[in-house]
């Protein structure tokens, strides 16, 4: 019986593989319709060195209505990441969902992108911090909005934070703001994203207006994309690569350390396989950082303060561009499941885990405590922030 069983379910585990490959390929050719490009591969080749990739997500059924998600991942050898775009979409069929998903990227996504391959009508946004000066050409498109009545007139989403952006922007080439704003009777979403990164701090400029929408049972929802192009190119001297190969071996080495002498060594190989004191100095500080705000359920913000003689320097997170390369390979090394005492190993050493300490005896939880970023000083000279 159990032989049959496993046989039966192996069984509906391909039909419904099958049906997602075949569904995949439905929206990247309803996509292409639009977009003129060739489809190789299980993915449509654009022009500029733009790749677009299409996987399922959440698949549901309600009341006869198709509920599917789909995740768009945009790729260029100039990105320093993929451009990650979940839709979710719906209809009477599964082609019918599909649809919906094509015409939701093609609106919020690839027009920007267009925009910007061919240089129209850009904004002009100037970036200021650390004595660094960067300009981009700013690209957006109309907002995508989905049960918005057709009586409200469409929004400008990016206004609502545009004395912001440049706060956000960094030495990449290439930046884009995700801004996501749903309502279901009392649930609310505000989601801002930079280069995918959730910044809670933006969510704010945005409660006003969500709070102005009419109460309803259906499901709204509004959805607008920027892209950022620097003027430059990119000069960083190093690759991520480099960071995320320091990183998976500082994590190895942390687990490890017991004294001062296995810490020295373990900066000194970070040197080593890094070829820049900055950098490594930067794997060794962020990774307990990181590791504690992941870990020890605190609120974090989206500021790092660099400490300079007496004083620091509030920038983001997202324009010190370690930082997130060095936060992925932390959630992957979580994924693992590593053993509670590897990672306590590594929390302790960090400035969050001696002050959550302070602060759990004088009667504070971690939950109801928000930290507004991590403070930080490299003691290399002529030290840069990229």
């Amino acid at each position: 019986m159990a032989l049959f069983g496993k046989k039966k379910n192996q069984a509906n585990e391909e039909k419904n593989e099958e049906k997602s490959v075949d569904l995949k390929d439905v929206v990247l050719e309803l996509l292409n319709q639009k977009l003129n490009g060739h489809i190789y591969d299980g993915c449509i080749i654009m022009r500029g060195g733009y790749t677009i990739e299409v996987s399922l997500g959440r698949r549901e059924e309600k009341e006869g209505i198709q509920l599917i998600q789909f995740i768009f991942v945009v790729r260029n050898d100039d990105f320093d990441e993929p451009l990650i775009d979940p839709i979710d979409a719906q209809g009477q069929t599964e082609e019918d969902a599909a649809k919906m998903a094509s015409e939701i990227f093609y609106g919020s996504v690839w027009h920007p992108i267009d925009q910007a391959s061919q240089k129209k009508n850009p904004i002009q946004v100037s970036v200021n911090y650390l004595m660094q000066h960067y300009d981009f050409d700013m690209y957006c498109q109309s907002v995508v909005r989905i049960g918005v009545p057709e009586t409200k007139k469409p929004t400008v989403l990016l206004n609502y934070i545009k004395s912001e952006i440049p706060k956000y922007l960094g030495s990449k080439k290439y930046y884009w703001i995700r801004i996501y704003l749903a309502k279901l009777r009392e649930r609310r979403i505000i989601e801002i994203r930079v280069n995918g990164s959730v910044c809670n701090q933006l969510s704010k400029y945005f409660e006003p207006y969500l709070d102005s929408w009419e109460e309803s049972d259906k499901f709204i929802c509004e959805k607008q994309y920027g892209f950022f192009v620097q003027h430059e190119d990119d000069k960083c001297p190093f690759k991520k690569e480099v960071v995320t190969e320091a990183a998976k071996a500082a994590i190895e080495m942390m687990v490890k350390i017991k004294n001062r002498d296995d810490y020295a060594a373990m900066a000194a190989k970070l040197e080593e396989m890094t070829g820049n004191k900055s950098v490594a100095a930067e794997v060794r500080i962020f990774i307990p950082e990181i590791l504690a705000k992941l870990t020890l359920g605190y609120h974090e913000g989206d500021s790092l303060f660099v400490m300079q003689d007496d004083s620091s320097i509030e920038i983001k997170k997202t324009q010190l561009r370690s930082y997130f390369y060095i936060q992925q390979v932390i959630l992957e090394y979580l994924a693992t499941r590593p053993p509670k005492e590897d990672v306590q190993q590594i929390v302790v050493n960090s400035v969050a885990f001696r002050e959550l300490k302070k602060a759990k005896e004088e009667g504070h939880e971690p939950k109801d405590l928000f930290v507004p970023g991590t403070s930080f000083k490299i003691g290399v000279e002529n030290y840069k922030v990229w």
